[in-house]
């Protein structure tokens, strides 16, 4: 496969940081293999262990007519320990070749594991570039609760790759777990009079001598891999800034431009509403995908452009996502048991809208919640109290309702226990802190009780925790 400009420099810039790391790491070297999973509590095979990811440079070509998708990862990473082998999780498509620090690498595929073998072991510290080809047709998954992820076809001649909680491993490999975040650098291929986006910034698009047209976009921010995208298809585009000079983006199936319209023309809006609540906004551009309606059963928090399928009903829908810019994306979840930190979070900032903007107040959403008032919220007679937010029973319960809405009532305990000076400010605080960073459960109650002065054990014994229903 033709190999891009930017792969040859991400090799070249690892190279020379590896020169700089090998020469203050001599010693012996005393390599054993990676852990070929992170023992997820959901997912235990997902990620692996033995080093940390730096950096992605992904080279997509992708051919509509046949869904054929060739792809070069080159991945620059650090090893935590001396290793003799490590783990990629990918699924699917066909490996063509290996290479570690330049030299081939043996390999072998177990069900969705790609153990790689260098040519020499690896020394703990050492900085080491992998490059993988591959090609084929990429595959959708089903997830525990039935929905689809991985790699999307939409309507007759387009695609979407989406990867929450796993998906992202049927595209491109990697240490696919959410504590492992990355900068990026994703560059799609298509045939002329196709759009192609991913996250970030679009560097450059360039139409190619052979017909086809060449994106290439930069993610310097760290970003999980779930949150990674790539959408392909015939989309109208438009591009702008909010006030506060944040870089919009949109891309718009053209069935769902006049319907999403009204939605995404309030995204600036939001962007300067979310900057004043919670903090500046974590990522240098924001914007949409609007899939054609029924591509997929949920929207989702990709990175600074979260993708639609349709164009959104209501305004919180492009609120909710955009909300996880701040939690969930640059501050991440540890584990897939801490997601009640990116819905709940999502969830009590669309009452927070709501409530600056003239409908119910965030009490009134707790309120009718509680006592399953639908008039007030028509999602207030869900399953809420079916299991305790931060305590799924299991991997078909982590994006369940009690995530969401219960984990909104977590916040607004806390908001009525401390008052609203300091919950916002905690708001504010937690988005700071941990900015592009992980976080657990553990660290939020820890930091919030630290933050505010104020003894919460109460709260997180009976909202957070607690199996029966609060009274």
């Amino acid at each position: 496969m033709e190999q891009r400009a930017f792969s040859r420099l991400a090799v070249s810039a690892a190279a020379a940081l590896l020169a700089l790391t090998t020469a203050c790491t001599g010693g012996t070297v005393q390599g054993r293999p990676g852990a070929s999973g992170l023992r997820d509590p959901y997912f235990p095979k997902a990620g692996n262990g033995g080093y940390r990811v730096d950096h992605y440079a992904l080279d997509l070509d992708y051919d509509p007519a046949d869904g054929q998708l060739h792809g070069t990862a080159v991945i620059t990473a650090r090893a935590e320990q001396g290793l003799s082998s490590f783990n990629l999780d990918f699924s699917g498509l066909k490996v063509e070749e290996v290479t570690v620090q330049g030299a081939g690498a043996r390999y072998n595929r177990t069900g969705n594991e790609l153990t790689v073998r260098p040519a020499e072991d690896l020394k703990k510290g050492e900085v080491f570039v992998t490059e993988v080809d591959y090609a084929g047709k990429p595959k959708t998954l089903v997830d525990p609760d039935q929905s689809k992820e991985g790699w999307i076809t939409t309507g007759k001649d387009g695609a979407v790759g989406v990867g929450e909680p796993v998906g992202s491993m049927t595209w491109f490999p990697g240490n696919h777990h959410p504590s492992d975040k990355a900068a990026y650098d994703i560059t799609i291929t298509v045939p002329k009079g196709y759009e192609a986006v991913s996250n970030g910034e679009l560097r450059t698009r360039t139409d190619l001598a052979d017909g086809r047209t060449e994106f290439a976009w930069h993610s310097p921010e760290p970003m999980a891999s779930y949150l990674a995208t790539a959408v392909i298809g015939r989309y109208k585009v438009t591009t702008g800034r909010t006030p506060s000079g944040v870089a919009l983006y949109t891309a718009v199936a053209p069935g769902e431009a006049a319907a999403s319209a009204a939605p995404l023309a309030r995204l600036p809006e939001m962007v300067e509403w979310g900057s004043g609540r919670f903090g500046p906004y974590p990522f240098g551009t924001a914007g949409a995908v609007v899939l054609p309606a029924g591509t997929l059963a949920y929207a989702l928090e990709t990175q600074t452009k979260p993708v639609f399928s349709g164009a959104p009903e209501e305004d919180e829908l492009v609120l909710h996502e955009l909300a996880h810019q701040w939690f969930g994306n640059s501050v991440s979840p540890k584990s897939w048991k801490d997601m009640w930190l990116n819905e709940g979070f999502a969830v009590y900032a669309e009452w927070l809208w709501a409530e600056d903007h003239g409908g119910p107040t965030a009490q009134q959403h707790f309120d009718a919640f509680l006592a399953g008032d639908t008039e007030v919220d028509d999602h207030a007679d869900s399953d809420w109290d079916a299991f305790p937010p931060a305590d799924p029973p299991g991997p078909e319960d982590i994006s369940g309702n009690p995530v969401y809405y219960r984990g909104a009532m977590v916040l607004h305990r806390v908001r009525q226990e401390v008052g609203d000076e300091k919950f916002f400010a905690l708001l504010r605080g937690w988005a700071a802190d941990h900015r592009h960073a992980n976080a657990s459960t553990a660290d939020f109650t820890a930091y919030a009780q630290e933050k505010t002065g104020h003894d919460l054990r109460k709260v997180w014994d009976v909202w957070l925790y607690g199996k029966a229903r609060p009274r």
